[in-house]
């Protein structure tokens, strides 16, 4: 059975926003940390647009789901870590983030997500 930490990191690389409201509880506590940024919402919509309307831009093509960990709980809450390839007008970009959570009722009531950033991925050109 596929943790709620892999649904997770799948929504994420499909870039499904239903599929990411659908883990979120009601009123989410979530903040999330990208190089130049802290990143709060209170609801899935905020952090949807979070996600899909800051984070992952339109233009960004996510190529694939390189790697899912799902790590042991510290104690209630949960790690899962993920890393992307994406390109977009820069090139061929990766990017991983680390989600901590916890769930409530099934659903997370409880997220936080820490970006690397979009990195030029090795071995790849990128665009000028």
């Amino acid at each position: 059975m596929d943790s709620i930490g892999e649904d997770l990191a799948r929504a994420v690389a499909a870039k499904d926003a239903t599929a990411l409201s659908a883990l979120l509880a009601d009123d989410v506590d979530f903040k999330g940390l990208t190089p130049g940024r802290v990143w709060e919402a209170s609801d899935p919509d905020g952090v949807v647009d979070v996600f899909f309307g800051h984070w992952f831009e339109p233009s960004d093509t996510i190529e694939d789901l390189v790697d899912v960990t799902v790590g042991d709980d510290v104690a209630d809450t949960s790690r899962v870590s993920y890393r992307l390839d994406l390109r977009n007008d820069a090139g061929a970009q990766v990017a991983e983030q680390q989600a901590y959570f916890r769930t409530t009722d099934g659903r997370i009531s409880h997220l936080r997500v820490m970006c690397s950033g979009f990195r030029s991925r090795p071995g790849e050109p990128t665009s000028a």
